[in-house]
């Protein structure tokens, strides 16, 4: 095949592009058919059917709720389409009393008040799969604007085909529509410097604020809608004067922005406290934010919650502060042998190794060289503002995640996967061009033959991932660690382990005829409502002898690496608990997320 030689016009290059996105789709749909409940879809799911159903945002405030009422909007109307009607328990603590009580209410509500937890669930998943597939066609029309059609294509089936994105894009969590939100918003603000009109005005600031409404880390869009614009100015004007005017024009302009979007949120807010009692959201507020450290923020919105115009952008604000607070705290977790609750610098580099496949990392090397030694026709800044803007916006979020103390999974960096896709198709797609222009850049022949070789290799090597990982994509590693049935050993939690395995483990255990199983379980689905009688309770610390002779014990590989691993110092952390599990072999590992043992 000579890359070289491929000539795609725009009917084919779109047939070509909407097989990908169906191929994505179907990978998508019918994979999560078995999937259990996730941890954090145990939260968001009952939340976005609360927030439809109740107009009440008491539960979940630390993330926006877009992507929560989107999936309690289809659980709704596919209680409709199958005439089920879905019951909300308003009488529970959780809901009546607790502060947030949203663990408790979500298994209140999708197992405990005779709600079919499948069908609410599989309803609630598939808006997700909309959003991934509008992304996946973002990534194609701006790969496509800024290299041509080939390089559309092939970020678009890096896109499409990436077993990170198809593990995390059919979950009702944050971190896909995080993704897309950044892109999309970062798409249409350059599309508005190019074009300074009042549509594309308009368009960036209603995409930012359904940004701001997806997840609250996006704020970090502000900053670098005032990098890019600052830019600019810079490259566009010339003259000292000019460039002052100018600045304070698009100054102006981007508040115009700004504005817009926080207009967008008031509406949504609204919507979501309309029936949240006045005094009920204070006392939330009031408690939410009693620990807060910094004052100045969380007295202003403390007093804006009983405020009727204010009480939205109260309950907004209250979100984005809650999130700050954890970030500050951190989150326990498992990595490379150890156990801490703050962060490691190196976590994510890492995680991002072992978790893409080898075939990009390969891409990438080669873009990285090939930008290195190959001489390119130099063009003018403005018209290499689009790629600036894309690797400007990989560098501020790598540099703000690597400060982070959170350190949770490789969703967290998914927003910079469509950017490294397109770039990396981009210089790919100048590798390939006519003969005439690789011998202006002396390239050799051999070279370019070699190359023609290895990308076709590259590229069916990475088609090849999807499937053969189906449907476990939330487990997949490359094969410098061993693979997904290796993962474990690197790091758990959302990178490999977030419960989904819990039903596949059912029909294990039904097909075995086990009597009785204990079980250590991480996740958002419930083992009483899966196994029923079959089902007995364990947990880390407990004297192993406590299991019968020959028993059976399923353990989720958060929790066995949790115990298994050693607390950093300085972090006090009962550790080292399931090390006694060392002397036994699992008789079955379940999708390479729940180990199961027969203890004799």
């Amino acid at each position: 095949m000579d890359l070289r030689l491929m000539k795609l016009n725009r009917p084919t290059t779109y047939i070509l592009a909407t097989l990908l996105l169906v191929l994505m789709m179907d990978l998508a749909f019918f994979s999560i058919l078995d999937d259990a409940t996730t941890m954090d879809e145990l939260a968001h799911v009952p939340a976005g059917y609360s927030y439809i159903s109740q107009k009440d945002m008491r539960l979940n405030p630390e993330h926006p709720p877009l992507l929560k009422d989107l999936a309690g909007a289809s659980a709704w109307l596919g209680s409709k389409i199958t005439k089920t009607p879905i019951n909300v328990p308003l009488d529970v603590k959780s809901w009546q009393e607790d502060i947030n009580g949203q663990w408790d209410f979500g298994r209140e509500f999708l197992y405990r008040s005779n709600n079919d937890p499948d069908q609410i669930v599989f309803w609630s998943r598939l808006p997700m799969i909309l959003i991934m597939l509008i992304l996946g066609l973002y990534v194609f029309k701006w790969a496509r604007e800024i290299y041509g059609n080939k390089a559309g294509l092939m970020a678009l089936f890096l896109y499409a085909l990436s077993p990170t994105f198809l593990a995390h894009g059919r979950l009702v969590t944050t971190d896909v529509g995080a993704a897309a939100a950044f892109f999309i918003a970062s798409y249409y603000l350059v599309k508005w410097l190019q074009k300074s009109n009042a549509k594309n005005l308009i368009m960036a600031g209603l995409v930012l604020g359904l940004a701001l409404l997806t997840k609250f880390s996006l704020v970090l869009l502000i900053p670098y809608f005032v990098l890019l614009t600052i830019v600019w100015v810079l490259i566009k004007y010339r003259g000292f004067s000019e460039v002052i005017r100018q600045a304070l024009k698009h100054a102006l302009l981007l508040f115009l922005i700004g504005v817009i979007a926080l207009a967008l949120i008031w509406p949504v807010y609204l919507f979501h406290t309309w029936d949240y009692p006045v005094d009920r959201q204070q006392a939330d507020t009031e408690y939410n934010l009693g620990s807060y450290g910094n004052r100045l923020l969380a007295d202003p919105v403390i007093w804006m919650s009983d405020k009727p115009i204010l009480r939205p952008y109260a309950q907004f604000f209250l979100g984005f502060l809650m999130v700050i607070q954890r970030a500050i705290g951190g989150n326990t977790t498992y990595f490379l042998g150890e156990i801490s609750n703050t962060s490691w610098l190196n976590y994510f580099p890492i995680v991002f190794l072992i978790k893409v496949p080898l075939a990009l990392l390969a891409f990438i090397l080669i873009t990285l060289i090939s930008l290195l030694f190959i001489k390119k026709r130099q063009k003018s800044a403005k018209n290499h503002f689009a790629e600036f803007a894309l690797i400007s916006f990989l560098a501020v979020y790598w540099f703000t995640t690597l400060r982070s103390n959170l350190n949770i999974g490789v969703r967290h960096i998914l927003p910079t996967f469509p950017v490294i896709y397109i770039l990396v198709s981009g210089q790919i797609a100048r590798l390939t061009t006519n003969r005439a222009e690789n011998r202006d850049k002396k390239i050799t022949q051999l070279f370019t033959t070699v190359w023609q070789l290895l990308a076709v290799i590259l590229l069916l090597w990475y088609a090849f991932i999807p499937l053969k990982i189906y449907p476990h994509f939330l487990t997949y590693f490359n094969e410098s660690v061993g693979g997904p049935t290796n993962g474990y050993q690197y790091v758990t939690d959302s990178n490999l382990d977030w419960g989904q395995d819990l039903k596949r483990l059912t029909q294990f255990v039904e097909k075995n005829q086990i009597k009785t199983i204990h079980l250590d379980y991480f996740g958002g689905d419930s083992p009483q409502y899966r196994l029923n009688d079959k089902f007995q309770p364990w947990w880390g610390d407990r004297d192993p002898n406590d299991l019968p002779d020959n028993g059976w014990l399923a353990v989720s590989a958060t929790f066995l690496q949790g115990g298994r691993g050693r607390a950093v110092a300085g972090f006090d952390f009962k550790d080292g608990y399931y090390k006694w599990l060392d002397q036994h072999e699992p008789v079955k590992v379940i999708g390479n997320s729940i180990f199961v043992y027969q203890i004799e």
